[in-house]
Order: structure tokens, then sequence, then C-alpha cells
């Protein structure tokens, strides 16, 4: 099933993420992302540099927690959703996101019957804390 493999590097001491991505091609995307604290986490304003890959090692030997996964494509009620399969110490993990225009179309979207559960205001299941405390005991 084709999917892109994400590996993040979330910075000590910062807000500041660093994302390889490589598709099934091979082809490699770059990136530095700082997300800004925000009252809905369903709505936080995100800020992204794209780097060159010699940008991107300068970044990568900075000190912080790693955490990969693979991010599939996934169909749904004629809606595309992004399917995270976390690597290593979070598997067998899976998270399940949309992305929307607005706030008010995001909030009227039901999750697939299929899910457990949501988790979209839990801050223990955004990226940084999964890299930094590992997976949420439920």
């Amino acid at each position: 099933m084709p999917h892109i493999l994400i590996e993040d590097l979330y910075i000590d001491e910062t807000r500041l993420r660093l994302r390889r991505m490589t598709d099934d091609n091979g082809a490699i995307t770059c990136k530095l992302t700082k997300k800004y604290e925000a009252a809905d986490p369903t709505a936080r304003a995100i800020v992204t540099a794209y780097l060159t890959e010699g940008e991107y090692s300068i970044f990568a030997g900075l000190p912080g927690r790693r955490i990969s996964k693979r991010r599939y494509a996934i169909e749904c009620d004629g809606r595309r959703f992004s399917l995270d399969r976390f690597g290593a110490a979070l598997a067998p993990l899976e998270l399940l996101e949309i992305e929307w225009l607005d706030s008010a179309g995001l909030h009227a979207i039901a999750a697939p019957e299929w899910t457990r559960r949501e988790v979209s205001h839990d801050p223990a299941y955004q990226g940084g804390a999964l890299a930094a405390h590992g997976q949420p005991k439920e």
C-alpha cells in the first residue's frame, strides 16, 4: 500500500519539529516546523520552512526526541484522511487525522465508525508528547 515514511525530531527546549518525508519513489522532502499553542488544538497556527538536504543535516545533529511513522491516505465517506502507523516504541499506535478549511466544517465531520476513540483534544497524543513520553496508557 502506498505510504510516506515520516521521521521526526522534536528539538529539545523548543517547539520546533524537524521532519524528513520519503515517499514510495524515494523522493525526500525536509522541513522545519513550529506549531503555536492554541485553545483549540485542531486550529493551531503552524509555520513551516522547507529545507535542502544540507540544511536538514545541520538541524538533525541537534539534541531531541525522535519518532517515526508511515502515513497512508485513506478514503472514507468521500473524505481523505491520513492514517499514521507509528514504529518502534510507539507501535502499534495508529492515529487518523483530517485537514479541513474551517473549524465548523471540521467539527461536523464524524469519525469513521471503525475508530476506537477521539483524541484530538488529548495533548498526550500530540507528536511532541508521544516523542517525549511514549504511547499514552488507556
